[in-house]
């Protein structure tokens, strides 16, 4: 626990508020930070506050590069559902992103290795990622980084466990179609950001939350590995946060 920040705060709202801040202060710290940045409910106040602090010019993201990190296989990039389509709709639209500004992830590959190598490459080219932002899986996953995935596991094709199968349901409107391949950026890619934000929202996340700040430190939960970190913030509301 000594590598991490955790902060406690009352709920959903003042977590998108504090999570907003941190990235606002990195990407004023340095304005072409290379950001990875997950999908999800979780972050999504997150994204909004940072669009009305853009709109208010106290954040400029005109420099910035936004890294996909994760999607999955097999749905078209003009599919609303794919993850690329609501990075877009929720970061690239609001923040007014350039496309040249934008490492993606192409759900849609017929080469799935190829696709991962490329953007461990673009990785590469940035000098590192500086600040990833992350929630937290019902399992313990990171992106696809599914259970087990080692704390070296590069950036690939995963198939979904079936926890993270019924987590999707909701939004893929049934199980039956929930696709059962993702890709996601590895957790080579995760732990090697300079800076790492983990967000957690809601009793639902009460378990997984205390396995990953207090359990064992194995592949068995991806998530454990953050606390080998050097620098990560844990942003969590009171309904998420585990009784001691």
């Amino acid at each position: 626990m000594t590598n991490l920040k955790l902060i406690v705060v009352e709920d959903y709202e003042a977590m998108s508020r504090a999570a907003a801040e941190w990235l606002a202060n990195i990407v004023g710290e340095k304005p072409d930070a290379s950001v990875v940045l997950a999908m999800g409910n979780t972050p999504m106040g997150m994204y909004e506050r940072l669009a009305d602090l853009r709109s208010e010019e106290k954040v400029d993201f005109s420099a910035i590069r936004a890294f996909q990190l994760d999607g999955y296989l097999g749905i078209p990039s003009d599919d609303p559902r794919s993850l690329e389509g609501w990075l877009r709709r929720s970061v690239v639209e609001p923040w007014k992103l350039r496309e040249d500004q934008l490492v993606l992830l192409d759900e849609n590959t017929d080469d799935p290795a190829r696709t991962a190598r490329e953007y461990e490459l673009e990785v590469e080219r940035a000098g590192g990622i500086d600040a990833t932002i992350l929630g937290l899986g019902p399992n313990g996953h990171l992106g696809f980084n599914e259970p087990p995935s080692r704390a070296d596991s590069p950036t690939r094709a995963v198939t979904l466990t079936e926890k993270s199968l019924h987590s999707n349901a909701a939004y893929w409107g049934g199980l039956d179609r929930v696709p059962r391949e993702s890709i996601t950026a590895g957790m080579d890619v995760l732990l090697g950001s300079r800076k790492i934000l983990l967000l957690a929202s809601g009793a639902g996340k009460r378990e997984i939350l205390k396995a990953t700040l207090h359990g064992a430190i194995d592949e068995n939960v991806p998530s454990s590995f953050l606390r080998t970190h050097g620098d990560v913030t844990i942003i969590v509301d009171k309904a998420s946060y585990p009784d001691e």
